[in-house]
C-alpha cells in the first residue's frame, strides 16, 4: 500500500475508486465502503484509494483514538486499498464542497467513482451531503455509491459506540463492531521491576494521550512478539496496590511463557475478554495470586476454544 500524507496529485494513470470517510477504527461500517471500492476498482481497472486525514492527537474534533496510525493502516491495507490519501485536516478544512469535489476529488485524485456512507457530509462547515456529492460528481460523469449503515444489536454502527464500549469494558461488542479484535500495538517500556521481583515479568505499554482507553481492570489478551503469540493477562489502570506516587495509568501484560527481552519493540496486544475491575490488594502476596489467577484463567480461555498457546495465530 503507498501512502500520500499532502494534498498533492496522485501519480497513478488508471483514475480511482475512492473511499471517502475518516475511518477511526475501520468498524464493520467503514469495511464495507472500503471493500466496496476495492471491488469497484478490480472490475473497472481503477487505483482502490481511501481518502481519509489526520488530526492531531489532542484534536478535539473527534472522540479518543480507536486505533493508532500503522494500526488503522494495516486494517485498511487488508481490505484491498492500494493507496491511503491522508493529508492533515487543515489542508483542505476551508474548502466548499464544489472546490473539493472539483479540485481534490476530480483535480488531484482523477476519481472515476467514489464510496461513503448514507450520512457522509464534506466541505466547510460540513456543508455538503450525499445529495450534493451526486450532484457534482455527476455533472463530471463520476459514479457515487452509498453503503448502508451498520447495524450491532439493532442500532448503527459507529466509533462513538465503540468508545464507550471500551470504556465500559463491552469487549465482545467492541469485537463485533470493529469486526475483529480490538488490540494495540503502543511500544514497550521500562517499568519499575516489580513484576520481575514478584516472579511474574511483564511488559509495560502506555496509552499515548489521545487514545481511548478501554476500562480499568484485568483482561485476558493475547500478545505477539517476533511472529509468535502467546496467552497475557493484562492489568490495566493505575496499579492501586503499588504506586505511592501518583503514576498515570499503565498497561501490563504478564506472559507466562515468554522469557525474553520486548523493550523498545512494539507488540500487537489483543484484547480477548473482561475478568474484573481492578482493585487495591492488602499485600504483594494478594496481588501475585491475582495475577496467577488471571493467567490461569488466559490459558483456560484459550483451552476451551481449541487452541494450544504456541498456536493462537489460528484465532
Amino acid at each position: 500500500m503507498r501512502y500520500l500524507n499532502t494534498l498533492a496529485p496522485l501519480k497513478d494513470t488508471r483514475g480511482t475508486a475512492v473511499a471517502l470517510g475518516f475511518f477511526d477504527g475501520v468498524h464493520t461500517g467503514h469495511q464495507a465502503v472500503i471493500g466496496a471500492a476495492a471491488q469497484y476498482a478490480a472490475a473497472h481497472g481503477l487505483a482502490p484509494a481511501v481518502f481519509t486525514f489526520a488530526l492531531p492527537v489532542n484534536s478535539a474534533l473527534r472522540g479518543g483514538r480507536v486505533f493508532s496510525q500503522d494500526e488503522k493502516h494495516r486494517r485498511i491495507a487488508a481490505l484491498g486499498a492500494e493507496w491511503v490519501l491522508e493529508p492533515p485536516f487543515e489542508e483542505f478544512r476551508a474548502l466548499s464542497p464544489e472546490q473539493f469535489v472539483a479540485d481534490v476529488l476530480l483535480g488531484l485524485y482523477h476519481a472515476k467513482a467514489v464510496f461513503c456512507g448514507q450520512n457522509f457530509t464534506f466541505g466547510k462547515n460540513k456543508a455538503g451531503n450525499v445529495a450534493l456529492l451526486r450532484r457534482l460528481c455527476g455533472a463530471a460523469g463520476v459514479e457515487v455509491c452509498t453503503l448502508p449503515t451498520a447495524l450491532h444489536e439493532g442500532a448503527p454502527v459507529s466509533s462513538t459506540r465503540i468508545r464507550a464500549a471500551l470504556a465500559g469494558g463491552d469487549i465482545p461488542g467492541v469485537t463485533a463492531m470493529l469486526g475483529q479484535p480490538y488490540r494495540i500495538d503502543f511500544a514497550v517500556r521500562r517499568g519499575h521491576g516489580l513484576g520481575r521481583t514478584l516472579g511474574f515479568p511483564t511488559i509495560n505499554q502506555v496509552y499515548p494521550a489521545g487514545f481511548q482507553m478501554p476500562r480499568y481492570g484485568i483482561y485476558i489478551t493475547r500478545v505477539s512478539i517476533d511472529g509468535s503469540w502467546y496467552p497475557g493477562a493484562t492489568g490495566l489502570g493505575t496499579r492501586p496496590t503499588v504506586n505511592t506516587t501518583g503514576e498515570g495509568p499503565t498497561c501490563e501484560t504478564f506472559i507466562q511463557d515468554f522469557s525474553g527481552d520486548a523493550y523498545g519493540e512494539n507488540p500487537v496486544l489483543e484484547f480477548c475478554r473482561y475478568l474484573c475491575p481492578s482493585r487495591r490488594f492488602d499485600s504483594l502476596e494478594e496481588l501475585r495470586a491475582c495475577v496467577q489467577d488471571a493467567a490461569a484463567e488466559a490459558r483456560r480461555y484459550f483451552a476451551r476454544q481449541g487452541v494450544e498457546p504456541t498456536s493462537l495465530a489460528a484465532l
